[in-house]
């Protein structure tokens, strides 16, 4: 396989990494503005770099030819033209997504896909991605499935106050879901709710309790697909407690807002001011993290009430420095990648991560690398 992986930062960075350890992958091409990658990369003549600007239609064009996959950790928002230049081309295409309006246009790409004869999966990290592929399984798996609540979280090993948060991927993209409201299902209905609402405590073992509240994008296209076939479907972010009331107040004074405002004559965008002052001090270079992902079906199984419970504890590997943010997110594109050039993921055509990926399959993969998934079963 040659597969060309568009965007160099942490999470281009591992999914290359991990494309590279393949015996059946002949080539990894990682383009970016400033391809150089992450220090973890190694010294392989598998791995090629091209400088590329995302919004060059024809250099993509170009720079895609020779390739059998495109996987895209570019800015979500070239997403919606990155899968339409892969489809045209022919080629299986899969992203890291986060933006449900995008998957939907996506989606809309299906016909060209099936008569191009190529596969594309967007929608495809950790959350979205993994969570949708748990929770989708959750419900294959119930005769009458009655309701699944999705949580994840990346967190901090050693958190600092007062937001308890370090920067594990984009800042920017964690305050589009802080402000984005989210899609569920209540009642068997599809509707949105107010992120950073509804805080919940959990106990998550070692971590002791973590809090969990509505955000944006990680739900997918799950409450559309599965309308009318679940009383409730949920997502819910997992932090420490006490960061959702801080980021909630600082929402509602104005400050992740992205209209400008005038200040001395000025126009400056609120967002981005907050980004400038905040992102220093979420950012402590050389502190491992981990991520927490917990699953929770109900329904009923042989006439029976039963529970489905998936947990995750994943953290940084220590010995290549790659976080556990970037092994959840960025070792899945890869391994979706993989999936549709191995024709394990052979239909043609476009799906979301929870109808293409195959669990079972999947979760081997994981387990391979060291990311080991849990299921419990309970009666009641």
């Amino acid at each position: 396989m040659r597969i060309l992986v568009l965007g160099a930062g942490l999470q281009g960075s591992s999914c290359a990494y991990d494309l590279l350890r393949q015996d059946d992958v002949e080539w990894v091409t990682l383009a970016d503005l400033a391809p150089e990658g992450a220090a973890f990369l190694p010294d392989t003549p598998k791995l090629h770099r091209l400088q590329v600007d995302f919004s060059d239609e024809t250099a993509l064009r170009e720079i895609m030819q020779g390739h059998d996959v495109v996987l895209s950790a570019a800015p979500y928002y070239f997403n919606t033209n990155l899968a339409r230049l892969a489809i045209e081309a022919g080629l299986d295409y899969s992203d890291l997504g986060g933006n449900t309006d995008i998957v939907f246009a996506q989606l809309d790409m299906a016909g060209e896909a099936g008569a191009n004869g190529c596969t594309a999966v967007p929608d495809v990290g950790l959350a979205p991605g993994m969570i949708n592929v748990l929770a989708a399984e959750a419900i294959r798996r119930m005769d009458e499935p009655e309701s699944v609540i999705m949580y994840v979280g990346g967190l901090p090993q050693h958190p600092h106050p007062p937001l308890n948060y370090q920067v594990v991927y984009s800042l920017e993209g964690a305050l589009d879901y802080y402000t984005t409201p989210s899609w569920i299902i209540r009642g068997g209905r599809a509707q949105r709710i107010e992120a950073l609402s509804e805080i919940e405590t959990l106990n998550f073992g070692e971590l002791g309790e973590l809090e969990a509240f509505h955000t944006g994008g990680g739900a997918s296209t799950m409450p559309f697909r599965f309308e009318g076939r679940v009383d409730r479907l949920e997502y819910k972010t997992l932090r420490y407690p006490g960061h959702a009331h801080i980021m909630h107040a600082i929402r509602e004074l104005g400050l992740l807002a992205d209209e400008p405002v005038p200040v001395d004559s000025v126009e400056v965008v609120p967002r981005d001011v907050f980004l400038t002052c905040a992102k220093p001090h979420l950012t402590f270079p050389g502190e491992p993290d981990l991520v927490a992902l917990r699953v929770v079906g109900r329904g009923t199984r042989g006439g029976r009430p039963a529970t489905l419970v998936w947990e995750l504890l994943d953290h940084e590997d220590t010995a290549t420095g790659i976080t556990a943010m970037e092994r959840t997110t960025g070792f899945t594109l890869a391994i979706v990648g993989l999936l549709m050039g191995r024709d394990v993921i052979e239909e043609t055509g476009v799906f979301a991560p929870d109808e293409a990926i195959p669990t079972d399959i999947y979760l081997q993969e994981l387990e391979e690398r060291g990311i080991r998934i849990e299921l419990r079963e309970t009666d009641g």
